[in-house]
């Protein structure tokens, strides 16, 4: 998995980790957090289901968690990556 060299400079100032440690802790961090989309929605509908609530409000909660839930980006095509960047 590729971590940014920025992030890993940025764990190390802010905790005074070692290169080895920070590098490590991020790998753990995005490991955790590798679920797509689809992935995540389902696993948080049953959790929240599990729990009774309703499907109006869970897709509600959806919503609002998704603006800042951290999920794998999507496998793009060259074609979406370019149509990103020229439009």
């Amino acid at each position: 998995m590729h971590v940014d060299q920025r992030l890993l400079r940025h764990v190390q100032d802010s905790t005074g980790l070692g290169a080895a440690e920070a590098e490590r802790l991020v790998q753990d961090i995005l490991a955790f957090h590798d679920e797509t989309i689809e992935v995540w929605v389902r696993r948080r509908h049953a959790e929240l289901r599990l729990h009774g609530a309703k499907n109006e409000a869970i897709f509600a909660r959806l919503r609002e968690e998704l603006r800042t839930t951290v999920v794998a980006a999507p496998d793009l095509s060259e074609r979406q990556l370019r149509r990103m960047i020229y439009g």
